[in-house]
């Protein structure tokens, strides 16, 4: 399968330490040797990479991690192809607009059936499960609500709802964000952490990478990371369960789901 890597931030900050480790696992550690992709947020606009070859020797994404672009959301993906040819149009992530704002989404897994759904608004160029499950989504955005809602929580609670709908088709891990909130569903694997002060120091997996985070930061800087598998190997990551998503601000995880959660482990638990 593919692999999901997203961040959320509550200042600009780069993504080349945790980039670093993904891209060596596109081909290299890992089988996902079928394009990459990854989209930096700059205010409402999006600075977007992709490529339909390994990222393992990319020279794109050398670059990328040469080059620290400094962002609060970002949103990565590498391939592992099951539905659609490898090229171009179907790399990860796909972007849209919707009210004013670029959109962008990529996914994990495999959804029978999900081209039978009808589209209105959106349409896929490429020919995956993928771009049409995105494409989906925004279509049931931009009927349910015209104009955005007052009440972020009733966003929220509308996207965990058909996160939930897609689910029932197969496996379906996304990251998804309007440029603020960063959207993390899990249908089988997924999992986060929160860096902030005090800060330590981390070692990814997959390559020979050590970084002093205090060195690097701030005492005021928050950072979330949401990869499929954890990058490192000496923090405590937290894995999302079947059917649960979450929502990132500037870094924090939003408290309307929060409170969602919370009851749901009770329930489970009673």
């Amino acid at each position: 399968m593919c692999e999901l890597l997203g961040m959320s931030a509550n200042t600009p900050t780069d993504i080349v330490f945790s980039f670093s480790g993904l891209m060596q696992r596109g081909g290299k550690t890992g089988p996902h040797s079928d394009g990459w992709g990854i989209a930096f947020y700059e205010g409402k606009g999006v600075r977007e990479f992709r490529d339909p070859n390994p990222s393992c020797d990319s020279e794109i994404a050398d670059l990328v991690c040469r080059y620290p672009i400094k962002s609060t959301i970002v949103i990565s993906h590498i391939r592992q192809a099951n539905a659609g040819r490898i090229a171009l149009e179907n790399t990860h992530p796909f972007t849209r607009e919707l009210w004013g704002k670029y959109w962008t989404f990529a996914h994990n897994g495999q959804l029978k059936g999900i081209k039978k759904s009808p589209l209105q608004h959106y349409f896929p160029v490429g020919t995956t499960d993928s771009e049409y499950a995105f494409c989906r989504i925004m279509d049931q955005l931009r009927e349910r609500f015209p104009k955005p809602p007052k009440r972020v929580s009733t966003l929220q609670r509308f996207i965990w709802k058909l996160c939930d709908e897609l689910r029932e088709l197969g496996v379906f891990n996304m990251l998804l964000t309007d440029s603020r909130y960063l959207y993390c569903y899990c249908s089988t694997r997924l999992t986060w952490i929160t860096r902030r002060a005090p800060f330590d120091q981390a070692s990814l997996k997959d390559a020979d990478i050590t970084v002093d985070f205090a060195r690097e930061t701030t005492v005021n800087d928050i950072v979330t990371i949401v990869a499929t598998a954890p990058l490192t190997i000496d923090e405590d990551w937290h894995p999302l369960q079947p059917g649960e998503m979450v929502v990132f601000d500037n870094g924090e995880l939003t408290k309307p789901l929060m409170n969602r959660i919370k009851k749901d482990l009770c329930k489970k638990s009673e």
